[in-house]
């Protein structure tokens, strides 16, 4: 139970967790065998979990966060300790308290809130004032020279594939994609450098793969052109323009307060980097954001909200067109409150949701929409969602239709309409919560 007196299901607790292995250990922890010297007050929980070693892990979980601290050596944030914990308080078993927290919670407690309260917003502060700003003109003026550079080798490389043919694409394997993207990372512009990888593994991926390495070479030229010609663009597409291509877009919109609902949240990881999306849902404004966290290949994203949790907060929205980016612009508290889903509306709405969208930023893959009133069904090329009076239907992506997520669906809606949020795109609608008419204040989870 946090200091906003909101107290976590188990449901929400396993969704903090940074991998499966967590939530299985943590699964393990959450009962009170291991546990000694628990305690739950002032928005904080401390325990002490019996691992292999002589002396106990100490444990202590700030709910309001939530943020964690264990004696443990693992590198997880979360760890299965600090899960453990919080699914020994989400049954019951460990009861609140007027007494203090030990010594040794209460100063890891002092010292961790002291931080978050001395940091201040992330996008002001001292750091701000006193930055170079002619150093920092200089600095950007000589990457957009680097960025230029590569963009016009990559245009080059571009001009010698369709020169060559599109069947020589398949022959001429990885490497050179490597190279080019390698290229476009030392012109730092890490945008170019992940659609030139995209474009390396087209080539063999399937039937019909040169109508899509087409298509995809086609928008890499038109990110292209529109980066070597960015200071005649209008400039919230200019804006766009330069975070497509790796440049940071500033957080500087009006801040909103709203109570947000957490609707989704999922890492994607390759290689070099751990990226957590999670969706918010304003339920007075009814603003849809996004928050990104990124950690280090391995280690998982800092920021986690479990999904259904109802968060009073200001967020700062980044620039750009059809941005839906946004900063916590102070920390965000679990409130109590009715969290019924966003107005949906039917498929129809939602691609041409998608298709304004488009016209925004015609880089974006999918676009957050809420389907109300669908019906999950089977179709000649896999898994639908269909309008329940059968206008239209969006097809699932091929990647919803391979995770469980699709058939806790299927359960939930047992044939009758529901309510569904998700992301719609050009490959189809990835659905990532759902609600049924009989709980609407329950967020489902499907990723």
């Amino acid at each position: 139970m946090n200091a906003m007196g909101v107290r976590r299901t188990a449901e929400q607790v396993l969704a903090l967790a940074p991998d499966e292995a967590s939530r299985r250990a943590g699964s393990e922890l959450g009962t009170a065998g291991p546990w000694s010297g628990t305690g739950c007050a002032d928005g904080a929980l401390w325990g002490l979990c019996k691992g292999s070693g002589s002396a106990p892990y100490r444990t202590v979980v700030d709910t309001t966060g939530p943020a964690y601290s264990c004696g443990c050596p693992s590198r997880k944030s979360p760890c299965k300790h600090a899960l453990g914990l919080l699914l020994l308080r989400a049954a019951d078993g460990i009861a609140a308290e007027d007494s203090p927290a030990p010594d040794w919670a209460a100063r890891w407690l002092t010292a961790h809130r002291g931080r978050t309260a001395s940091a201040g917003p992330p996008s002001g502060g001292a750091a701000k004032e006193t930055a170079d700003p002619e150093a920092a003109r200089r600095r950007a003026e000589r990457r957009a020279a680097r960025i230029t550079s590569g963009a016009h080798e990559l245009e080059q490389r571009l001009a010698d594939l369709l020169r060559g043919g599109l069947a020589a694409a398949g022959q001429a394997g990885y490497g050179l994609w490597e190279e080019t993207a390698a290229r476009m990372v030392d012109a730092q512009a890490p945008g170019l450098a992940g659609r030139v990888r995209e474009l390396g593994a087209i080539p063999g991926s399937g039937p019909g793969w040169p109508v899509r390495l087409l298509e995809e070479c086609a928008l890499t030229h038109l990110l292209d052109r529109a980066w070597l010609a960015v200071d005649r663009l209008p400039a919230p597409f200019a804006t766009t323009v330069r975070t497509r291509v790796g440049l940071t877009s500033p957080a500087d919109g009006a801040p909103v307060r709203d109570q947000w609902l957490v609707l989704a949240q999922y890492d994607a990881a390759d290689a070099r980097l751990t990226t957590r999306r999670i969706w918010l849902h304003g339920t007075t404004t009814g603003r849809t954001a996004l928050l990104l966290s990124f950690g280090a290949a391995g280690r998982a994203p800092g920021l986690a909200f479990p999904v259904g949790a109802l968060l009073d907060g200001e967020l700062t929205p980044h620039t750009g067109a059809g941005q839906m980016r946004a900063e916590p612009g102070e920390h965000l508290v679990p409130v109590e409150g009715p969290a019924t889903p966003p107005l949906g509306g039917p498929v129809g709405a939602a691609l041409d949701a998608y298709g304004r969208a488009l016209s925004e930023d015609p880089w974006l893959e999918s676009w957050p929409v809420t389907l109300s009133a669908v019906v999950p069904a089977r179709a000649e090329y896999g898994w639908q969602l269909a309008d329940a009076d059968g206008r239209e239907a969006v097809p699932l992506t091929p990647t919803a239709q391979s995770r469980p997520g699709l058939w806790r669906l299927v359960a939930l809606s047992g044939g009758a309409p529901v309510t569904v949020f998700g992301e719609c795109g050009y490959r189809g609608f990835t659905p990532l919560a759902a609600w049924s008419p009989e709980a609407p204040g329950e967020t489902v989870p499907l990723i």
